[in-house]
């Protein structure tokens, strides 16, 4: 089985390109917690297929604990360069994914920007249960917290904070990542605001536990920042693995444009 590895600022995947290497065999969730093993496997934060059912590009991603995830950023703008690479599409092109198909384009510099369609500030499209309102902004999330709920195909919910570094990420990620508003879990943000234009975060992800970036999750912090009017609509993201420029348009839209690059490529006999 032939696998790229790859990552966006830190945040690194496994991609298999079926198009090319053909279906792999076996349990697709066993055989990401094999892969994504940082002692007994590649080790990554995702595995990543790549798949064109009906000549339509399509995402798959796999967390390290099996599940399957509707949406990654950062793993969206991988999967972009090594379609751009192998000719699969040209310097703009539409790629499918569990949260709906993205528009995804290749620059010079070897970034890539994604339309991330619209940030989701419905309780009920978040998929939150218990909670009234329209939005969920600024609200009480218990223990002297207060919360903002964003979705970018994925839930979010950003935390606003003074200082980043005093926050126990191992503890308080995985209490927030299974808050009873959330029955299907969440993706957690503390964020920190550095000024109207610049914002720095640290993430726990849903399934991956603490990790170097997360896409979606700063598409979701810089909408966050702005609704509880902390900043404009045009911010650079700082996180542990690097930046990312994020654009909450007028219309609701998310764009973000971040880099995307190879680790190694190579082959397995036998991965399970």
């Amino acid at each position: 089985m032939k696998f790229t590895k790859m990552h966006g600022i830190g945040n690194d995947f496994v991609l298999i390109d079926t198009i090319r290497d053909g279906e792999p065999e076996g349990d697709l969730m066993t055989l990401a917690q094999k892969l994504c093993d940082r002692r007994f496997g590649i080790g990554s934060d995702g595995l990543i297929l790549v798949e064109n059912p009906d000549s339509s590009l399509t995402m798959r991603m796999f967390n390290p604990d099996g599940s399957e995830s509707e949406m990654c950023g950062n793993g969206l703008r991988t999967f972009a360069r090594l379609c751009h690479d192998r000719g699969y599409g040209g310097d703009t092109f539409p790629v499918a994914t569990g949260a709906g198909t993205l528009q995804v384009t290749f620059h010079d510099d070897q970034t890539v920007s994604v339309n991330m369609g619209p940030a989701i500030l419905s309780p009920e499209g978040i998929g939150m249960t218990g909670v009234t309102g329209s939005t969920f902004v600024g609200q009480d999330i218990g223990k002297g917290q207060f919360g903002t709920a964003v979705s970018m195909g994925n839930p979010h919910l950003v935390i606003l904070v003074e200082d980043i570094s005093k926050i126990e990420l191992e503890v308080e990620g995985p209490r927030l990542e299974r808050h009873a508003f959330f029955p299907r879990r969440t993706n957690v943000h503390f964020v920190q605001i550095d000024s109207s234009e610049e914002i720095s975060m640290r993430t726990w992800e849903r399934g991956a536990g603490a990790t170097l970036a997360c896409g979606t999750g700063a598409c979701a912090s810089a909408v966050a920042a702005y609704l509880n009017g902390k900043t404009g609509r045009k911010v650079k993201v700082n996180l542990p693995g690097g930046s990312l420029n994020v654009d909450y348009q007028d219309d609701g839209t998310v764009l973000m444009r971040g880099p995307a690059e190879y680790s190694f490529e190579g082959s397995l006999s036998d991965p399970l």
